[in-house]
């Protein structure tokens, strides 16, 4: 999803500043839409900051797209009475929910020192929810944590940034189809997309990133988190 918003972003015009932790697929990216890639991890912040001074001198810095995160699936207590790893637990939400705000809360420094347009706006930062913080399944603890908590701080830091002209949205998306889910077997697959309303199918990639191209063009929104998921309920398991 990630690419495919830099594609959409690039078309429009943008300079685009790749951060990733893989450097084959990030320098890919960032060649073939003549942008610039950084070697970073979103939890860190020294690396996060260099890639924000990167867009910074290459800006004004205007728009922040986070889509970097991590699944996991494991019970509370497993069917042999085992407790989840609190390791794996901290993991999931320092990667999902820490990253995010790692990348929110410097890229929003680094907006704030651009010029307003006429009507007062600097720029705004999308960030990737789930419709797991929603409708989380059995064994998602970790990864519905992490991702509740992205979309429960979009309307209070929307609210502190206004002040600097900064809008701030989150998409939830349902099953897509990432390199994520291409992981998991074709009946798995299937299954998740019998389930989807309308259309019956994986979101692309392409409609997240048409989603945050209207995001970044309405300026009215802000404050808000708008689930991609074809109508999608997910049941308990």
């Amino acid at each position: 999803m990630g690419a495919a918003t830099a594609r959409r972003l690039a078309a429009e015009g943008a300079h685009v500043v790749v951060p990733d932790r893989d450097s084959g697929t990030g320098e890919a990216v960032a060649r073939e839409l003549g942008g610039s890639f950084v070697l970073a991890d979103v939890t860190s912040e020294d690396e996060v900051r260099t890639a924000v001074e990167l867009a910074v001198a290459n800006g004004p810095l205007r728009v922040c797209i986070h889509c970097a995160g991590v699944g996991w699936a494991e019970r509370t207590v497993s069917r042999s009475g085992a407790p989840h790893s609190l390791e794996t637990f901290r993991k999931i939400v320092e990667i999902n929910l820490i990253g995010t705000f790692n990348v929110l809360r410097l890229t929003a420094a680094g907006i704030a020192r651009a010029d307003p347009g006429d009507d007062g706006e600097r720029g705004v930062i999308v960030n990737t929810a789930s419709v797991a913080a929603y409708d989380g399944q059995v064994g998602q603890a970790a990864y519905s944590a992490s991702k509740g908590g992205v979309v429960s701080m979009t309307l209070p830091i929307a609210r502190e940034l206004a002040r600097y002209g900064i809008r701030v949205m989150a998409i939830a998306p349902g099953p897509a189809d990432t390199p994520m889910l291409a992981q998991l077997p074709d009946t798995i697959r299937e299954a998740l997309e019998a389930q989807i309303p309308f259309p019956q199918r994986l979101a692309r990639p392409e409609e997240f990133a048409a989603l945050v191209g209207h995001i970044v063009e309405n300026p009215y929104l802000n404050g808000e988190v708008i689930r991609l998921d074809g109508g999608l309920r997910m049941p308990p398991r």
